[in-house]
């Protein structure tokens, strides 16, 4: 190592110590301490781009914008080798992948000896949660990414404002992150709850290395959450604002690439009159009880790492806006004036594409020119939806909790439960078709409670009982609802239009909250009664929105049986109660 680390490090102790094992374990040739200013972007921007990890797009079209391809065998998260590393595996439960913390180490630590020889070694401190709030929290990065440098800056509260919030305190989480060869035989993302910590090797994908997202805000604040005594969940944050100038706040959770950007920045339709979204977060979500005895939310996060296919000016254009410039684009296709494509904008391919591998695309190519699951990283503040609150220290007060999921038949456009304890069980039983967000087979029905399936950070039964406990602590606790945009006709056709006409139903269920509609019962919730959706100025028959509501006994019946073999699988931590209530739900399914 050709840099002594002693002359670069802060003046907290635990983290000079920390950086010199890791230093003295990896050898790198320099190290450097992020800051976060708009002076050290520009100097690693360019660096960036010297090397080739970056593609300067057209500064006309898209200013202070890049384009980055991945190595194309290091394009999602990869659940299969993401573990939680706790002394007793019982803790991991059975929906995590489990190693031995020692094991973990031991291997980990081997395939990062010497492994930034001839490489930066970049420290990236940063805070999760607004600056001031008294549930931000510190953690500190260590990679030889300088594409994961950049993200950090853009993904969260990065440089000399988290290094003042840490002082001289040793409680931060702890995460490092090695490229080493991107081997997919030789990749591990690895979470050590109880040590605060993360170690990451082998991918440069940004849920597998960007470590502040789903490693520390889900997975490791998970488990802090529940010895806190709050929730860290895969949701996004939004306020609507009605035509009187009133804005409650809901939270949703959502698989991946199953439309929570789009929703967390609906454009009203102009038929429902002056209504207003405004944008908090649109993936994570921590959520504290508060002094009044409601649910309060903050977004940890500092921006946006979305899903660019199927974005477009119809379906999200906030978003489009908003990664107009000064964004990161991975994976994407590339136009040859320099500017962005991928499927699903509403414009078709220009002659001389160039595909996400960075080869010549047509039509004719047999494949995707962007890939399914290519993204744009950017700035929450260049969102033109951002809430006045996003920044707000103490968060929103949440109204309602909304579970969805991708499914083309069997749940309803929306369903109210008839609890908390119904809600949990709502959400803990979710199913999906899983997406492109994660490797592996798309297309499949899988169970994905409170779409936390892969991000939970310990017993998923344990987590079931946090949410029992946490219902039963809130004196004025928020509705839980089930949407699915996604139901569709025998022909294969979508029921219902989406994209801004989903505030339709998030109207209905302020309605429901207010008391102002009654909702039809079934035996498995609540769901519009008819004439309750405003449909004014909405093109849909009669019978599409039978279809959209139907509650099927038929299909509910298979449901639920599916339902109680992935419950069943959890095992001796599942909560009595939500075992009781899903064959109440059976019972009266039964007549």
């Amino acid at each position: 190592m050709s840099s002594d680390p002693d002359k670069h490090l802060t003046s907290n102790p635990a983290l000079n110590a920390w950086i010199g094992d890791v230093a003295r374990l990896t050898s790198p040739e320099k190290i450097v301490i992020c800051d976060g200013s708009a002076a050290e972007r520009d100097r690693l921007t360019t660096e960036a781009v010297a090397s080739g990890v970056l593609i300067p797009l057209n500064p006309q079209k898209r200013p202070g914008c890049y384009l980055h391809r991945s190595n194309p065998n290091d394009v999602a998260r990869t659940e299969e080798v993401t573990f939680v590393c706790t002394p007793n595996k019982d803790d991991a439960g059975v929906t995590n992948h489990w190693m031995a913390p020692d094991e973990a180490y031991n291997k980990l630590g081997a395939l990062l000896k010497d492994s930034m020889r001839g490489r930066t070694m970049y420290v990236i401190p940063y805070v999760m949660g607004p600056l001031g709030s008294p549930f931000a929290k510190v953690g500190v990065e260590i990679t030889d990414s300088i594409y994961v440098a950049l993200s950090m800056r853009i993904m969260t509260r990065m440089g000399r404002a988290a290094l003042a919030l840490l002082g001289e305190s040793e409680h931060f989480n702890r995460g490092l992150h090695g490229t080493l060869d991107l081997d997919p035989q030789r990749r591990f993302i690895c979470h050590f709850p109880q040590d605060n910590a993360i170690w990451s090797v082998g991918s440069g994908y940004g849920g597998n290395a960007l470590l502040s997202k789903k490693c520390f805000a889900l997975r490791i604040a998970s488990w802090l959450g529940r010895t806190e005594g709050w929730m860290a969940e895969h949701m996004l944050i939004v306020g609507l604002r009605n035509p009187q100038g009133e804005t409650r706040y809901i939270a949703a959770a959502f698989p991946s690439a199953c439309g929570k950007t789009n929703l967390a920045m609906l454009l009203p339709p102009q038929a429902l009159g002056d209504w207003k979204v405004f944008t908090v977060g649109d993936d994570i979500g921590w959520l504290r009880i508060g002094p009044d005895g409601r649910l309060w939310a903050i977004n940890p996060e500092n921006g946006y790492f979305g899903v660019a296919p199927g974005t477009s000016a119809r379906s999200n254009p906030n978003a489009m806006r908003m990664v107009g410039h000064d964004s990161l684009f991975t994976n994407v296709a590339m136009t040859p004036d320099g500017d962005i494509w991928w499927e699903g904008m509403d414009a078709p391919p220009p002659a001389g594409l160039i595909d996400w591998r960075g080869k010549p695309w047509t039509a004719g190519s047999g494949a995707k020119a962007a890939h399914p699951n290519s993204r744009f990283t950017t700035p929450m503040t260049n969102n033109p939806a951002l809430s006045p609150h996003a920044e707000d220290p103490e968060g929103v007060p949440i109204s309602a909790i909304i579970f969805g999921g991708r499914r083309a038949t069997t749940m309803p456009l929306v369903l109210e439960s008839t609890s908390w304890v119904h809600g949990v069980l709502m959400g803990a039983t979710m199913g999906s078709e899983t997406t492109a967000a994660a490797a592996g087979q798309v297309g499949v029905v899988r169970r994905d409670p409170m779409a936390m399936l892969p991000f939970c950070g310990y017993n998923i039964g344990d987590y079931f009982r946090h949410w029992l406990a946490m219902g039963a602590k809130i004196s004025h606790p928020p509705r839980i609802f089930m949407v699915n945009w996604f139901r569709k006709d025998g022909n294969g056709n979508f029921v219902w239009p989406g994209y801004g006409e989903n505030l339709r139903v998030l109207k209905w269920m302020l309605d429901r909250i207010d008391g102002k509609v009654s909702g039809r019962e079934t035996p498995v919730g609540i769901v519009p009664a008819p004439g309750e959706l405003d449909l004014n100025g909405l093109e849909i028959s009669p019978r599409q929105l039978e279809q959209a509501l139907a509650v099927n006994p038929d299909e509910w019946r298979v449901e639920l049986e599916s339902a109680a073999q992935f419950l069943q699988s959890i095992g001796a931590t599942l909560p009595a109660e939500l075992t009781e209530k899903h064959r109440e739900l059976s019972r009266r399914l039964a007549g």
